[in-house]
């Protein structure tokens, strides 16, 4: 990671677990949301103080829309970018195919600058990798082209 090139992949931070988003939440009013657990934004800023301990770059850094996603991200690497295919995936699979098409294309292509971030659900992570990340937890993809990557390791937070 410290060379750049990566795709990382890192599931949100703390949530109450077992529990989803209320019926009828609304993607632009947090109060409505599953938001992060007091030990949430804590365990975000350690991911992002390790990144900037070991040298690791950080180019973009893209996040589901859902607020506990882009809490994550802001709090562990001081930006992101919605970008609507990092969507929570459970309970919404009409999209999926296509979903999954996009996040293979980016992960299949080498970053120019450092390492991609994506932060996302586990319900994103799986289907795209086969692994159930634990909460916080960043699986490292090295692009291989047309939409190809392989796993190249996982860290816990």
């Amino acid at each position: 990671m410290r060379g750049g090139g990566q795709v990382i992949l890192m599931r949100h931070a703390v949530t109450t677990p077992g529990v989803g988003d209320p019926t009828g939440f609304k993607l632009d009013d947090c109060s409505t949301q599953r938001n992060l657990t007091d030990a949430g934004p804590e365990d975000a800023r350690r991911v992002g103080a390790a990144f900037k301990a070991r040298g690791v770059p950080v180019g973009r850094v893209l996040s589901s829309p859902w607020c506990r996603c882009l809490e994550t991200a802001r709090l562990a690497f001081a930006t992101a970018e919605p970008w609507a295919p990092l969507s929570n995936l459970f309970d919404n699979r009409a999209g999926e195919a296509e979903q999954l098409r996009m996040l293979r294309e980016l992960a299949g292509r080498r970053p120019t600058e450092g390492n991609v971030l994506l932060v996302t659900h586990g319900s994103v992570v799986l289907p795209l990798t086969g692994l159930q990340p634990a909460p916080a937890e960043l699986v490292v993809l090295t692009p291989e082209g047309s939409s190809r990557f392989r796993v190249a390791g996982r860290l816990t937070p």
